[in-house]
């Protein structure tokens, strides 16, 4: 018998779980998330192998659904300095790289640009000719000043032969050893959006490093030494060590999406409403053939728009230890959490901090900590708390509704005992065994993907052809990610025309999945 390790860090706990080859739940925890994130990781580690009863040789896989890299955007924190090329010169002149980033990002990512000759049209044909000298001596100029390049061109989407030679010569003047991104392997159509990707993607170098490092580390000194690590990415599926080394972006928001698979999974249902309530917000997220739907518009990260791939989510102020107010005789319900310090600050634990937890527990939704610590809360106070929670999380699930009809709703996370049991416009409230811990259970069952995403003129190639070579370019990435050729299957397809491009253009996207090459 052989075994999974699947573990997420969210904002308040830091989830661990075993399963096994039926993907049947062994053991669980819940410890607090620390602020270096990796201790927290550890403790999950320790803990669920040692309640676990199992022989650590039988872990095969171990998946992490971590926030480190949100974290480093969103802090400033241990960010590598970037050299930035933009390859569409004389064409994007008027707008500068990362020209519309907080200072204090901009600052701590990059002061170093050119905006160089090159880029394509939307059918593929050379816009101008890369200058070679041109790349070298941008080089030259700051090869002891950064720490990781960022490659963009007009249209590499399309074609994205010179950003990749363009790498080559990073190479040649740089070493093999810097990190390069090619906003042709990150992001979507868009120029701006793609090469702000492309930068922060190369800016989480050193921290995806870090991740790995300290993942790989935590497992050894637990005694796990013969399984194969992989970390979750933001569309519910996995990515090896080294893939992840190269796309550490992708890993930004894994967590609300590792809940959407769980809950999917736990449920049995592959088409739905997922709540996810957490200790510090709760994430509202559609589950669509099994996998979480994905945005339709740009994402600011830390500041800064971007169109890679990002699901489609509504995340609130509510959780388990949001902090419960009257002000002007009105019930004011956060933003201020206490978070992971809930277990210390909240009345049924012996603190002082009124939460919405002491809340459930007044009102016996929930049986946590000491009641009796609660019982003076005045009853009507609680009942108004109580229905400011249920249209604070209505009027959030309708956003993400796209019919009037009534949807099954999973309820998952720690803090669900906030949510009722009956919900308008919603046909069913589905709390699953192991509900708690879902997004660790997400993380164990993912599978690997592979996806491709481009323009094609449909004078040159028949719409059959252009979508069969994309299905390719899906399926072969997920081979190179580690997926099981066997095993892998389509899983959405996309067919857009763009009328406002000429040459009967059309955007083909495909999406391919499948298990653990070795599973």
């Amino acid at each position: 018998m052989s075994y999974r390790l699947g573990i997420d860090v969210g904002g308040t706990n830091t989830d661990a779980v075993i399963i096994d080859n039926d993907l049947k739940v062994i053991n669980s925890v819940k410890t607090p998330t620390t602020e270096d994130v990796s201790t927290g990781i550890r403790k999950a580690i320790h803990l669920v192998l040692k309640d676990g009863d199992i022989d650590k040789e039988s872990i095969k896989y171990s998946m992490l659904g971590t926030t480190h890299c949100t974290n480093a955007i969103v802090e400033r924190k241990n960010l590598c300095k970037v050299g930035v090329i933009r390859l569409g010169k004389p064409a994007t002149m008027a707008i500068e790289p990362m020209i519309d980033w907080p200072e204090d990002l901009s600052k701590a990512v990059s002061e170093n640009f050119t905006i160089a000759h090159g880029g394509f049209e939307f059918d593929g044909r050379e816009i101008v000719s890369l200058d070679e000298e041109e790349i070298k001596n941008f080089l030259d100029e700051v090869k002891d000043k950064v720490e990781a390049i960022a490659i963009t061109g007009v249209f590499s989407p399309i074609s994205n032969a010179q950003e990749l030679r363009v790498k080559e010569l990073v190479e040649e003047v740089m070493g093999n050893d810097i990190s390069v991104s090619l906003s042709s392997e990150i992001g979507s159509l868009g120029l701006l959006e793609r090469e702000n990707a492309a930068i922060l993607n190369a800016s989480l170098s050193k921290v995806a490093k870090n991740i790995s490092l300290s993942f790989k580390k935590a497992l050894e000194e637990e005694g796990v030494l013969s399984s194969e690590i992989y970390l979750c990415q933001n569309d519910g599926t996995l990515m090896s060590l080294e893939h992840s080394l190269k796309y550490p972006i992708l890993t930004i928001a894994c967590g609300p999406t590792n809940s959407i698979r769980g809950a999917g999974y736990l449920s049995n249902l592959s088409n739905a409403i997922v709540l996810d309530v957490g200790g510090t917000t709760s994430d509202i997220g559609v589950i669509i053939n099994s996998f979480p739907r994905e945005s339709a518009v740009a994402v600011e990260i830390g500041g800064a728009r971007t169109n890679f791939r990002m699901p489609d989510l509504i995340s609130i102020a509510l959780g388990g230890g949001t902090v419960v107010k009257e002000k002007d005789g009105k019930v004011v319900l956060g933003p201020e959490s206490v978070g992971y310090k809930i277990t210390e600050e909240a009345l049924v634990f012996g603190g002082k901090t009124l939460t919405t937890t002491d809340i459930a527990v007044r009102l016996g939704m929930a049986d946590i900590g000491d009641k009796n610590k609660v019982s003076n809360i005045d009853l009507n106070f609680a009942n108004r708390v109580k229905d400011e929670m249920y249209n604070l999380i209505l009027k959030y699930i309708d956003n993400m509704k796209l019919t009037n009809d009534n949807a099954p709703l999973i309820l998952v996370g720690g803090g669900s005992i906030l949510v009722p049991e009956k919900i308008e416009g919603i046909s069913e409230v589905i709390c699953p065994e192991n509900h708690s811990v879902a997004n660790a259970i997400g993380a164990a069952i993912a599978q690997i993907s592979g996806q491709c995403e481009k323009v094609y003129s449909l004078l040159k190639i028949s719409r059959d052809d252009a979508i069969t070579e994309a299905r390719e370019i899906a399926i072969k990435e997920a081979v190179d990610a580690g997926a099981d050729p066997e095993s892998i299957e389509i899983v959405e397809i996309e067919d857009i025309p763009l009328a406002y491009l000429p040459g009967n253009a059309t955007r083909i996207k495909v999406k391919a999945a499948g298990n653990l090459k070795s599973a």
